[in-house]
């Protein structure tokens, strides 16, 4: 039977475990996108039903040679399995070690079963990367922090999207609806009862592609930063009492005037505003693109009873698949 690695000097000792175990959940943007790399207000969702579970194992090295880790994925067999770790998760597992002290040599397997289609404004990058971390805690026997798990994570969503907002580091463990702004969180109240469609496109999106083009825009054009920015925080912000005060009717426009916003920068595409045009004919309150944009999921506000005719229709407009998330009343951290 194998031993435990040696803990790194000055570690506190390991467990024997030769296996860790780490999940997290997929979620999704309700208003905020990008604005919320400004400084803007950015409301998040989680998508339980989407999750991603990490095991974690290790191996000696081979002498002289530095402790690596190796990725494999499951899941849809279309997807092609990943061999070597991504550039994120390379980073991560290094700055793991480095915080818990983890022994330079040894090697790290880990084999992710994501649920989470990838490029598709989902979190799926930012999910491994929290499952993983979990998985390597467990592993080792280490506690961690909240803070130590989201400054892992974030770090590793940096490589993979360039400067990202944070919101994905932290809604991807959240157990409910987040308000999040210039890094400081909180639990968003909600005083309604109803629910969302999340509808996949199938079209990848590109988060660092949208950025730049966005980026772009506003260095070509002054003036429209500002003018981004405090449009996206005043829908947010209305949508946000919307939510508190129980009124479906008001929330649903200021979804489909973020789309608009969105649109207005070149973030949507032709199959995404299609989506979006399929729901609200079918009796959505409000419809809009989520996540980074250039293709990825449409999210809409729909009554329960419109639920399956505005999914049908959606269907029929070229969505690859639709969840049901339900909203319910909360108005604390305990709710």
């Amino acid at each position: 039977m194998s031993t435990p690695p040696a803990p790194a000097r000055g570690a506190a000792p390991l467990r024997a475990r030769t296996v860790g175990v780490g999940r997290a959940h997929a979620k999704t943007i309700l208003l905020g996108e990008h604005a919320v790399v400004y400084g803007a207000p950015a409301l998040a969702l989680p998508v339980p039903q989407l999750a991603v579970t990490a095991s974690a194992g290790w191996s000696a090295a081979g002498p002289g040679a530095a402790g690596g880790v190796s990725l494999t994925m499951t899941g849809s067999p279309s997807r092609p399995v990943a061999t070597e770790a991504s550039d994120g998760l390379r980073q991560l597992a290094a700055e793991f070690r480095t915080a818990m002290h983890v022994a330079a040599d040894v090697h790290l397997d880990v084999i992710l079963d994501c649920a989470i289609p990838p490029g598709r404004g989902l979190g799926s990058s930012a999910a491994c990367a929290r499952a993983v971390v979990l998985a390597l805690a467990d592993l080792f026997g280490r506690e961690v922090t909240a803070q130590t798990v989201f400054d892992l994570v974030q770090s590793a969503e940096n490589v993979a999207h360039g400067r990202a907002s944070g919101v994905d580091a932290t809604a991807v463990g959240a157990p409910g609806p987040l308000l999040f702004q210039q890094g400081h969180t909180e639990d968003l109240p909600v005083g309604c009862e109803g629910l969302f469609i999340v509808a996949d496109s199938g079209e990848v999106g590109r988060t660092k592609d949208a950025v730049a083009l966005l980026r772009d825009g506003f260095q070509r054009h002054p003036g429209s930063q500002a003018h981004f920015v405090r449009r996206a925080t005043q829908l947010t912000d209305r949508a946000r009492r919307a939510l508190a005060q129980d009124d479906l009717e008001e929330l649903g426009p200021y979804l489909t005037a973020y789309h608009h916003l969105l649109r207005e920068a070149r973030l949507s595409t032709p199959r995404i505003d299609a989506l979006v045009e399929a729901a609200l004919a079918a009796g959505s309150l409000g419809a809009k693109i989520t996540g980074g944009g250039l293709g990825g999921c449409m999210i809409a506000l729909t009554p329960s009873d419109q639920a399956g005719a505005v999914t049908r229709r959606l269907h029929a407009a070229g969505a690859q698949q639709t969840w049901v998330l339900p909203l319910t009343a909360r108005t604390g951290p305990d709710a």
